[in-house]
């Protein structure tokens, strides 16, 4: 028998049927690398798997969740050009997206990791060559894992999407991963960023890490006329959306002329509600933004080293805390949950 590994997988779906498991360490293909894990992070996209609530086909069981992680190349399998034994590197969450335009599958949540395909709650991991990129330099272990599905989200929202610059202003709706990394990267673009919570002591922290304004939401229900008053009536030039269902109805009237809603989480619900009559008299985009392609994982690595942007993490949990990590995350936390693997 080969060496074995610790690994938390699910004989059949529900959170209560996680279980950690030995399992034999994979070996890699042709193109392929074998990875040691160092850490994951998580999202709410994994719970969702876990629960079976995101794919439409469910994977074969038992089932590796999970679709972030960072570790270091520890072999290559023949043919392999783009890494060597020693990097460190991160997992790109849509695997056949390299750059645009993104393949049909994604139309069908793609082959994605972590769902439809293994993930990485595992000390050993095995993914093609193109799949991986090359973790920041001036970030952690701990820290680069949160990057592939959060930080990228953001990134790929403010840049690809909006083309954010300098000067405009922002609306990051919550404190969660996505919402954090939006924050720091649209004020290192120079953009004035609103960050919305319900929470006091959050909104503090955020102001921390650079925020122009905050809004309290449950002492400001109405906060889309916040931004009214912050902005001068000129209003947010884009607004990450988190929250779904009739959020987008004041996501609407906070928008400027011309302004983009970059949809995202769906905290609230799963169905969209708004007015059409300010969406159009705003001449406004709303756009779906699900993760992104490697060409701009690459991109907004670099710019990571270049701001020293560093991930915001809520937590790290040992590997045999997986399901503490994931409860912590639904309890909603500030910044990132991360597991330490290595």
């Amino acid at each position: 028998m080969g060496k074995l590994m610790r690994a938390w997988q699910l004989p059949r779906w529900g959170m209560a049927h996680l279980e950690m498991v030995q399992r034999p360490v994979p070996q890699p293909g042709p193109n392929e690398l074998l990875i040691k894990v160092a850490a994951v992070s998580l999202n709410y996209r994994d719970a969702l798997v876990i629960n079976g609530a995101l794919l439409q086909t469910p994977p074969a069981m038992p089932f590796v969740p999970v679709s972030d992680m960072a570790g270091e190349v520890v072999a290559t399998g023949m043919g392999t050009t783009r890494f060597t034994a020693g990097d460190r590197i991160v997992g790109n969450f849509w695997t056949q997206w390299l750059d645009d335009p993104p393949p049909a599958e994604i139309l069908r949540h793609g082959l994605s990791l972590g769902g439809p395909l293994p993930g990485m709650l595992a000390e050993y991991v095995v993914i093609h060559e193109d799949v991986a990129v090359h973790a920041p330099t001036s970030v952690t272990d701990e820290e680069a894992c949160t990057l592939p599905v959060a930080a990228l989200t953001a990134w790929f929202a403010l840049t690809e999407a909006a083309q954010a610059r300098a000067g405009q202003t922002v609306v990051v709706q919550g404190t969660g991963g996505v919402s954090l990394f939006g924050l720091q990267f649209a004020t290192a673009l120079g953009a004035r960023v609103i960050v919305t919570s319900r929470s006091e002591d959050k909104l503090s922290r955020a102001r921390g890490l650079g925020a122009w304004a905050t809004i309290n939401t449950l002492q400001t229900p109405d906060w889309a006329r916040a931004v009214a008053d912050l902005t001068e009536d000129g209003g947010a030039d884009h607004i990450l959306e988190m929250i779904g269902g009739d959020n987008l109805r004041q996501s609407v009237q906070a928008l400027a002329g011309g302004g983009h809603i970059l949809q995202i989480g769906f905290m609230e619900d799963t169905e969209l509600r708004m007015p059409a009559v300010p969406l159009q008299l705003r001449r406004a985009t709303l756009r779906g933004v699900s993760v992104g392609h490697r060409r701009s994982f690459e991109e907004m690595n670099r710019a990571i080293d270049a701001f020293d942007i560093k991930p915001v993490i809520d937590r790290v949990f040992p590997f045999s805390e997986a399901p503490a990590a994931f409860k912590r995350l639904q309890e909603g936390p500030f910044g990132k949950v991360v597991i330490g693997v290595a």
